[in-house]
């Protein structure tokens, strides 16, 4: 399946239309049927994290929208250790024209947020597939406007009183169940 073009040219040592990863431990490995789009998030920390974690769980594509920062910078770079180059990534401008596209190309979009309709990652079916995941911001959470053009959304259950995990660390946890699901639906790359 072809993916959106964005603002900005995909990147990263993977950056192919195939879903091929051509980086590190997955080169030449089938990505999951999964892409992360990662919509204002302000820590560079934060977003080479998530760089981190898209290589090892094998996604398609990393898209940072808004104010999100790219792995030009340095913190990102610094905590992604290479990972930027191994996962094609692209930096868009507006996410709710990034959904519209995915959408277009057959993806479902599901929001990562703890809301009445949410249901855990492993409840997705092979009719979600592929799948758009959209993360939060670290403070605000899903922006309403996101989470009412999303086909569905997915929460983590919580069992403290915070009710609330780091994005990265949500999106590490949220990345393997849907890969585990898929792969048990056999739609994995």
């Amino acid at each position: 399946m072809d993916r959106p073009t964005g603002d900005g040219e995909a990147r990263g040592a993977g950056a192919v239309e195939d879903g091929r990863q051509s980086g590190g431990a997955a080169s030449g490995l089938k990505a999951h049927p999964l892409v992360v789009v990662v919509p204002s998030v302000r820590s560079a920390y934060n977003v080479g994290s998530i760089f981190r974690t898209a290589d090892s769980a094998g996604l398609r594509h990393v898209y940072l929208c808004g104010f999100t920062p790219t792995p030009e910078h340095r913190g990102v770079a610094k905590t992604a250790l290479g990972a930027q180059d191994a996962v094609p990534w692209s930096q868009e401008a507006d996410v709710l024209p990034l959904l519209a596209r995915l959408k277009g190309a057959g993806y479902a979009v599901a929001a990562l947020e703890i809301t009445p309709e949410a249901v855990a990652p492993e409840a997705i079916t092979e009719a979600e597939v592929p799948l758009a995941l959209v993360l939060g911001n670290e403070v605000h959470g899903v922006a309403p406007e996101v989470l009412e053009a999303s086909d569905c959304h997915l929460a983590l259950p919580q069992y403290g009183t915070k009710a609330s995990l780091n994005v990265s660390v949500a999106f590490g946890v949220a990345a393997y169940a849907l890969v585990g699901r898929m792969r048990a639906l056999g739609a994995a790359g």
